[in-house]
């Protein structure tokens, strides 16, 4: 069950389509597994219409035969053949997330970061940055802070930090005032997708010195 859910900030945000690329990767991914965040982000979507539909512009007056016209069009056009759309995700990628890969978990280009920790860097625009993460059972990621915004979305296994529990479908969300180690639960390999719009602040000197090279 998913407990740890997106602020309302950013599905008003994703339903404006003012988000970053990579900030609405994180969005699209999470409401697919999400009941809650789904619904609310659908009655975000009917307020911003109705906001379009009460402030533009004047529908403009059909002409005299439109309708009939409209009408002898559908029936002359064949009918489209319905096909069913191909599924590119897997019991871990929601389809979202796999379409920027290429298929499902078996797709990733992994590249190592030491420790058995692995990532691979998804390729979006703008400043913001997404990126897979692969933490081994029981590892924990680098003491670090943020500079910005981080979005960390579980899709496999789970991890915990001085603040809480998150497994699959959960998003924490950190700040500028958030500092943490995330430990992955032991049990499972912990595959998450990490969203920052800004490089993160390590502690340690050997973190600090490899962040331009993984770009983290």
């Amino acid at each position: 069950m998913i407990t740890h859910h997106l602020s309302d900030k950013l599905l008003m945000a994703y339903s404006a389509g003012t988000l970053p690329e990579a900030f609405s990767l994180a969005v699209a991914a999470h409401v697919e597994l999400c009941d809650d965040c789904r619904a609310r982000l659908t009655s975000f979507d009917a307020v911003g219409g109705a906001v379009l539909d009460a402030t533009g512009p004047a529908p403009a007056p059909l002409s005299d035969g439109a309708l009939a016209a409209t009408l002898a069009r559908i029936k002359t056009t064949p009918p489209v053949a319905k096909t069913q759309p191909t599924r590119m995700g897997d019991a871990v990628l929601p389809e979202a997330l796999a379409k920027y890969v290429g298929g499902g978990t078996q797709a990733i280009k992994w590249r190592s970061v030491g420790n058995g920790v692995r990532q691979a860097i998804l390729p979006t625009s703008g400043t913001a940055t997404a990126r897979l993460l692969y933490i081994p059972a029981g590892m924990a990621v680098p003491d670090h802070g943020h500079k910005g915004l981080e979005l960390t979305m579980v899709l496999q296994g789970a991890f915990a930090d001085d603040d809480d529990r998150f497994a699959r479908g959960d998003v924490e969300i950190a700040d500028d005032a958030v500092e943490h180690q995330p430990v992955a639960e032991a049990g499972a390999d912990c595959i998450c997708l990490a969203v920052t719009e800004a490089p993160l602040k390590f502690r340690d000197l050997l973190p600090r010195l490899a962040q331009p090279f993984l770009r983290i």
